[in-house]
């Protein structure tokens, strides 16, 4: 029930922003068809906005579950503006002068 409340609540959020996907390990079962229904639920209707260090090819064996997988990118990718960032780290320590 819990969950249910929570996906809820998610779908009325105009914009939703998982920040640092795949940053944490594979995805459950569970957890790929939890995000599954989030972004069926969402798509087209609101808008979505994924960080992640992860390149998005890899997207697809971090969700694990080959046919979830191909519904959520698919769903996911669409109507997408991607932007890839290229270059250092902006959290290295800077130097006092």
């Amino acid at each position: 029930m819990k969950q249910i409340l929570l996906l809820i609540q998610l779908l009325k959020v105009d914009l939703l922003i998982l920040d640092d996907f795949g940053l944490a390990p594979a995805l459950t079962p569970e957890q790929c068809r939890d995000l599954f229904n989030l972004i069926e639920d969402r798509h087209q209707l609101k808008s979505t906005l994924i960080t992640s260090q992860l390149p998005v090819k890899h997207w697809h064996d971090y969700i694990g579950e080959p046919t979830i997988a191909d519904a959520i990118l698919d769903r996911l990718l669409e109507n997408t503006h991607r932007l890839e960032l290229k270059g250092g780290s902006m959290r290295k320590p800077k130097s006092v002068d």
